[in-house]
């Protein structure tokens, strides 16, 4: 009752320990002496002393001791016994808890010569009366007693001592010197007792009938001045004879063997007993558990079917994986009468395991869908398994952290006493895979590693659990597409399935760095992708000519970022006007840009040519050419009217050996023509030149550009831009309308104001009637304006830079 109960059981004690009770608890056990005070046990001590903690079919702890332990205390027939155990959360063993035991079992009689086989020392105790001298008295080998006998005869007088028999050699040792090599060895007022760890450097292997046996032949002595007393100490305990055949253990244990047997000429069973746990068993309890014993001349024969009662089932780990191995404690009690001891009880105590047996494990998917929970049933597992933690996406928790994951653990048990557990964790885990199968399907995978811990091995054995659950819940991104005259948009919207998948236009990817190559704008915001694409770009398709202008067309493609595999495609198709492929300057310069149609793939835009075939183009692309020349080259044909002048040219290309043009774009630039008058000239001086004023509506962007390339602005999503004092801002002044070469664009004054409103006070100018403020610390810097195809016109166009300040009242920062 209670944590702890006691039991004995012949000339051996057992004191159970609860598993519930004692359970993730750190023990020590001490042994009380007759002074009282607690000597604490470690394995060497207990195998010297007669003492073996080991585990039950319960995993509750043993604690067994020998009635003629070094610590029991003999009163008659009685041997009493305390323990002291103390149980602590912590190795160290702080905050221990004491809990003692002492119970008193009665033992008797006791034969003439007793042995003990535990599973961890071996025990011989003999009666050592003097006997009286008998006719024909048979002494064991006469080789031992020859050999003993002239250490005992040299020994010193009044001091027990012992002698081993080697095969070769023999050994005599002191009692403090037995001690010292770990024997244990002691006297009672009517016993011998040697005690013999297993590991004990004395023992020999021998075999009988096939079996083998861990042996001592010994001898102990005490010598009196006028005699000396020789007591014969050998003792054999069965290492093996275990066989494992068709689902049966077979034990077998020969009888009268030697050396316990040396020097005995005559034998009679007495008694046979076998037993479980200690707890011998009636012919009728071993049939209801279909044991059979089989006691013949030579042998004692035990078969048990592996999985009977009696034993139990045990977790175990091989190679890593998951099985069980079945266990039994067998007891053999036989007695026997010979014409040497009289009569001999020989206890054996034998922890039998079958072979290890894989044994797979289930996983079960029991996901409620509709309340996006996965439900992960894992099992079955026998009740000395216990989760220990779990690897999430390579981090391993314990399982009071995993909650934080998100994963919750249950553990369930059933009727026949096993148990499984069950891991609970959300569809919108961050740890759960999500990925598209396709039309609006969905396909959540769990990946976790639950890692186990066997007690009280402590043996541990993973087991990877990877299920798929398909929810039809995908959205898949959509986008809108639109033009504005010089670009291409495209505007996504995110989905919830293409958190990694890839834009590509024309199979290229589009990176950072692709998108700065070619002038391209990409903005993400987490929720909208946006894309833009210049008209003349080399991944613009150009689908034909109209009236109304060119066709062009952008096709996108989001791919999946593992596979690459297509997931979806967008595009967008609008006319532009011709006026974005000619410029036809004031000064006879035409700019022309040829485009390379879809279905024309074998062209080659560097061998485009105009009429004079030595006008090649100056800048060329994958789908474009373009040709910068004067009206008057290149073969430009003239045509006059009453009011205009035409310039007329052809961009051509020719098949190699070929006169025959297969493409030709024709162009033409018109000029006005005013009215020719006959004037007199005469040199003077001309004046300089004078600007007029006028009036008229003037059409102006001001745009906030990222870098001094000025290639990308910031959008409107992107505002409020956040600087750092004393960064570059590159500002962008452009004329939009009207779109006459002949206008300059010329900035008058520009200020910053703390406010959006543009009169509001205070401000800061930072140009003045065209030029820098001088007493700024940082001066404006002006940028050149180049032509490109963004710029078609750099005059229309100004370029400043300034640092990024901020308005101060005093030393008070000011804020909107």
């Amino acid at each position: 009752t209670g944590p702890m109960s006691a039991e004995c059981l012949g000339n051996i004690l057992r004191i159970t320990l609860s598993a519930e009770y004692f359970e993730d608890k750190y023990l020590s056990f001490s042994v009380v002496d007759q002074y009282g005070i607690a000597r604490e046990l470690d394995e060497d001590m207990a195998s010297q002393c007669g003492y073996t903690v080991t585990y039950s079919n319960r995993s509750n702890i043993e604690f067994r001791a020998s009635a003629l332990s070094c610590h029991s205390r003999l009163e008659e027939d009685m041997f009493i016994i305390t323990v002291e155990i103390k149980a602590s959360h912590s190795a160290d063993m702080k905050n221990a808890t004491t809990h003692l035991k002492s119970a008193s079992c009665s033992y008797s009689p006791w034969s003439q010569r007793e042995l003990i086989c535990e599973s961890n020392y071996m025990e011989v105790s003999v009666r050592r009366e003097v006997p009286q001298a008998v006719k024909d008295f048979n002494q064991d080998e006469p080789e031992d007693w020859n050999l003993a006998f002239p250490e005992a005869k040299a020994g010193e007088a009044s001091i027990w001592q012992i002698v081993f028999h080697q095969p070769e050699d023999k050994t005599a040792l002191l009692v403090s010197d037995a001690w010292r090599a770990g024997y244990g060895l002691n006297t009672t007022d009517t016993r011998v007792v040697l005690r013999i760890p297993y590991t004990a450097a004395q023992i020999q292997l021998v075999k009988d009938h096939g079996i083998t046996f861990s042996a001592m032949r010994s001898s102990i002595f005490y010598k009196l001045q006028w005699m000396i007393l020789m007591v014969d100490t050998a003792v054999a305990c069965p290492v093996d004879g275990v066989d494992y055949i068709n689902k049966t253990i077979i034990w077998t244990v020969p009888k009268y063997i030697q050396p316990v047997s040396a020097g005995e000429t005559s034998f009679e069973d007495v008694l046979v007993e076998v037993g479980v746990d200690l707890h011998k068993l009636s012919a009728k309890e071993m049939a209801s558990r279909n044991y059979v014993l089989l006691n013949d001349l030579n042998a004692i024969m035990m078969r048990i079917p592996i999985g009977a009662e009696g034993g139990y089932y045990k977790t175990s780990v091989s190679s890593g994986l998951h099985g069980t191995k079945y266990a039994i404690n067998l007891f053999l009690e036989h007695q026997w009468e010979d014409n040497k001891w009289g009569l001999t009880k020989y206890i054996i105590i034998k922890e039998i395991e079958t072979p290890f047996e894989q044994v797979e494990l289930t996983i079960t998917n029991n996901s409620n869908l509709s309340l996006r929970l996965m439900n992960i049933t894992v099992g079955t597992f026998l009740t000395d398994v216990k989760l220990m933690n779990l690897t999430i996406e390579g981090a391993t928790v314990a399982v009071s952290e995993a909650v934080q994951h998100g994963y919750l653990t249950y553990e369930i048990r059933y009727a026949n006493g096993s148990k499984a557990y069950i891991i609970q964790v959300s569809l919108d885990a961050p740890s759960i895979k999500k990925e598209y199968m396709g039309a609006d399907m969905r396909a959540y995978t769990l990946n976790v590693t639950l890692a186990f811990i066997i007690h009280p091995t402590s043996e541990t054995f993973t087991v990877p659990v990877i299920t798929e659950s398909a929810v039809k819940d995908a959205v898949l991104p959509s986008a809108r597409g639109f033009c504005d005259g010089r670009n291409l948009h495209l505007i996504i919207t995110h989905g919830n399935v293409d958190q990694n998948w890839l834009p590509f236009i024309s199979d290229r990817h589009l990176t950072p760095e692709s998108v700065k190559k070619y002038n391209y704008s990409l903005r993400e915001n987490g929720t909208h992708l946006a894309i833009s694409v210049p008209f003349l770009s080399s991944h613009v398709n150009y689908e034909g000519f109209h009236a109304s202008g060119i066709k062009a067309s952008l096709h996108l493609t989001l791919k999946d970022g593992i596979t690459l595999a297509n997931r979806r495609e967008f595009s967008v198709s609008c006319s532009f006007s011709p006026s974005q492929l000619i410029h036809c300057l004031p000064n006879g310069t035409v700019v022309i840009t040829a485009v390379k149609l879809v279905g024309a793939a074998g062209l080659d835009t560097s061998l485009f040519v105009l009429r004079d075939r030595q006008c090649k183009p100056s800048l060329v692309t994958e789908k474009t050419a373009t040709f910068k020349f004067n009206v008057n080259t290149c073969g430009t044909s003239r045509k006059f009217n009453s009011t205009t002048m035409a310039y007329e040219n052809d961009v051509l290309y020719f098949r190699p050996g070929s006169d025959t043009p297969v493409y030709r774009l024709k162009f033409v630039c018109w000029y006005a023509i005013k009215q020719a008058i006959d004037v007199q000239y005469e040199s003077k001086k001309n004046p300089p030149p004078r600007i007029k004023p006028g009036f008229g509506s003037l059409a102006l962007s001001l745009k906030l550009f990222k870098e001094k390339s000025y290639t990308e602005p910031y959008q409107e999503l992107e505002y409020p831009v956040v600087k750092y004092l004393r960064e570059a801002l590159y500002f962008e002044v452009e004329l939009l309308q009207p779109k006459d070469a002949r206008l300059e664009l010329h900035l008058d004054d520009c200020w910053a104001t703390n406010s959006q409103s543009q009169d509001s006070l205070p401000q800061w100018p930072m140009l003045i009637n065209g030029c820098e403020n001088s007493e700024d610390s940082y001066k404006t810097v002006f940028h050149k304006v180049n032509y490109s195809l963004r710029v078609k016109f750099p005059q229309h166009l100004k370029r400043f830079e300034v640092r990024m300040f901020t308005f101060v009242q005093g030393t008070t920062l000011l804020q909107e």
